[in-house]
């Protein structure tokens, strides 16, 4: 059968031979927690086999219960199908819909293996990010979207799609949500459980919402922050090669680290105990040097300080040895990080110090309590470490991991005192430094003042024609629109105009595609839409094919985290999630191609809720009209609720736009005198 014929041929009349898998040269997901009961254990295998016809149910249920208790989980191997996964031409797919195409070429990009993180268990990234729970749901969606019309709605519950509705053409073409549990069902041991039976699923930010684009996609606002760490404790003339930026993860959006250490200009060491992870950076260009033991490391980076290099290094094995290592050795580090997967601390996300990557995946699935431990007393040690090396002058910041809340739920000492001493806890507090933790959230420090209060947040494009002539042109585009919104800036922002202006002029020398002919690109309200304006204008033109407008979710608007995105928000409403609904419901209707909301994502299961949207361009003069009216909306819901919060730099921003809008109109708050405040209670 040709690729058009299996795609539409959804799940096969025929059952398909039983596949097996080797397991070299595979990155393969960890095995699941074991958590279901007897009765629960049916239930997901009555759940499993309803997507297929009675007649295979005996034998699927055998192969469905052997793999429940290989894997902790239902992935269907042997309805994956034996095409290869890459973002081919938008042309390429069998659609009556040109929008469903687009999205058809975005979930196979998720699932591309030179993308994805485990894309045998189609999890892109993050250790659980899934675009779908199992094969079954990839072949049935893909059907839907190939037969879809203009006029029809696909309804995807966390990975399943529910089917096709009645709606328009304004309408979004697919409508998405994972992981929307009862908030008394949102702890870790819930996603395990009701992931394995088969009824929800971890979206992370991009991965449900088939809008992830490699490391590309954080590479820049991982340039960005690590630029102004560097910025914030050097003198101005001062320049970051020959010092150190010290980090882990190299697996799924940590990645972009190695890679922006190098265009921030610094030494990067990254440490990653998965060799294959470390290895697939190193071969595709985002990682300079491999080291696999402490010595050696400690040697390349002494004379990498020495010769000033920019280099990038990665070391395979435990980033806690790192951290001790450089104290013995004196080895001071300028700027540290931390970037693993601790939402899903227990299950893969993390991995202790002293034991094996191979024994540490054993005691994931067969004793979870003594893996438990032994990530809590890691976390105790590293945060011990880090403490030492910031005493000496280094500056650590929490990179939106949850790493600064799994510590403190370890009893590490991460929190200080009022008198700015390290103590065993603190209590929660909304004020500047949420629950009175010793080290500031990237967001706080850095991404939230300077870009998101602003409207600054990762814009991002893919080229469905897979060409790289067309992403040439668009980087062109890109750049000359922002260079003419500059002459005119305010003040204000003239340093994000000019960071991201360097940005895109050196985004093609910097070698970020990895997948899909995608960019990201940081920009305002006013930057998206005359970018995506001026794109449409030149697919109208004939000089570049359709092209799909999105953003990560963490962004403006789009995420509710009180650990990272709204982490610089002190009003209370840091714990609530009204931005990150309102964000997509907006959207919905002001002319996204499809939309989606998420519990979840960097941070944890419960600790979050992020929505995201993907747009295609298409030339038509329509589709110039739902640009502008929901790319307004959606950079400026965000700056609203920020502005609201008494945020100064969203205060200007809104304001500002107020000016430029006239039916803008947004509730500002009355600022008070803190001395009115001080004898009231």
């Amino acid at each position: 059968m040709t690729f058009k014929e299996q795609i539409l041929q959804g799940i096969p009349n025929q059952l398909p031979p039983k596949r097996t898998y080797a397991t070299t040269g595979i990155n393969r997901a960890p095995k699941r927690k074991d958590i279901l009961s007897k009765n629960e254990k049916q239930l997901a295998i009555r759940n499993a086999l309803r997507y297929f016809p009675k007649e295979w149910h005996q034998e699927l249920a055998i192969e469905f219960a052997q793999e429940l208790k290989d894997y902790g989980r239902i992935y269907m191997y042997r309805l994956k199908p034996n095409y290869e996964f890459y973002a081919r031409p938008i042309t390429a797919y069998p659609a009556k819909s040109q929008q469903a195409a687009g999205i058809m070429l975005m979930i196979q990009n998720n699932l591309n293996p030179a993308v994805a993180q485990h894309p045998e268990e189609l999890i892109t990234y993050g250790g659980n990010g899934a675009v779908f729970q199992n094969w079954a749901q990839y072949v049935l969606t893909m059907q839907y979207l190939a037969t879809m019309t203009d006029e029809q709605t696909l309804n995807m519950y966390s990975g399943h799609p529910m089917g096709l509705f009645p709606s328009s053409k304004e309408a979004p073409r697919v409508v998405i949500t994972n992981g929307m549990m009862i908030p008394n069902y949102s702890k870790p041991d819930d996603w395990e459980k009701y992931n394995a039976l088969g009824v929800t699923q971890y979206g992370q930010m991009t991965a449900g919402s088939f809008m992830y684009i490699g490391p590309q996609g954080i590479v820049h606002g991982t340039t960005i922050t690590v630029m102004n760490a560097f910025r914030k404790i050097l003198n101005k003339n001062e320049t970051a090669a020959g010092k150190i930026f010290l980090t882990s993860g190299l697996g799924g959006m940590s990645g972009a680290q190695p890679k922006a250490g190098n265009i921030a200009g610094c030494i990067t060491v990254a440490a990653e105990i998965n060799e294959k992870a470390a290895r697939k950076r190193h071969e595709q260009g985002w990682v300079d040097v491999l080291v696999d033991n402490l010595k050696d490391l400690v040697e390349r980076v002494r004379i990498a300080q020495e010769n000033n290099e920019i280099v990038s290094i990665a070391y395979i094995g435990n980033i806690v040895d790192v951290w001790e290592e450089f104290d013995k050795q004196d080895i001071f580090i300028h700027v540290g990080s931390d970037q693993t997967s601790l939402h899903i601390p227990w299950t893969g996300g993390y991995y202790p110090v002293g034991i094996s990557y191979e024994e540490a995946n054993r005691l994931i699935r067969e004793e979870p309590e003594t893996f438990k431990e032994k990530v809590q007393e890691s976390l105790r040690r590293q945060a011990a470490a880090i403490n030492k090396h910031t005493a000496k002058g280094t500056y650590f910041f929490d990179y939106g991991n949850a790493f600064l809340l799994e510590s403190s739920r370890a009893g590490a000492k991460i929190y200080k005192n009022n008198n700015g001493e390290f103590c065993d806890k603190n209590s929660p507090s909304l004020r500047k430094g949420a629950r009175g933790w010793a080290y500031p959230s990237y967001v706080q420090d850095i991404l939230g003042p300077m870009c998101f209060d602003y409207g600054f947040g990762p814009f991002r494009w893919v080229c469905t024609s897979g060409k790289p002539e067309d992403l040439d042109k668009t980087d062109q585009i890109a750049g000359d629109v922002l260079q003419e919104i500059m002459e005119n800036a305010p003040k204000e922002i003239q340093l994000q105009m000019q960071d991201n202006i360097t940005w895109i002029r050196e985004a093609k020398k910097n070698k970020l595609v990895v997948g899909s002919q995608a960019r990201i690109l940081y920009a305002d309200a006013e930057g998206r839409a005359k970018i995506a304006k001026a794109f449409n204008d030149a697919i109208k033109n004939g000089e570049i094919g359709a092209v799909v407008l999105g953003r990560d979710h963490h962004d403006v608007s789009g995420t509710d985290s009180p650990y990272r995105e709204t982490s610089n928000i002190y009003d209370g409403s840091q714990f609530t999630a009204d931005m990150a609904i309102q964000n997509v419901i907006g959207d919905s209707f002001r002319g996204a191609t499809w939309v989606s909301i998420h519990n979840g994502g960097g941070v944890g299961w419960g600790e979050v809720i992020n929505g995201g949207f993907g747009m295609l361009l298409d030339g038509t003069k329509e589709t110039e009209i739902r640009l502008k009216r929901m790319l307004f909306y959606d950079v400026n819901n965000g700056i609203a609720r920020r502005s609201w919060a008494r945020n100064d730099e969203a205060l200007f921003a809104i304001k500002r736009e107020m000016k430029r809008t006239s039916n803008l109109k947004v509730t500002l708050p009355n600022l008070v005198d803190d001395s009115l405040l001080e004898n009231l209670f």
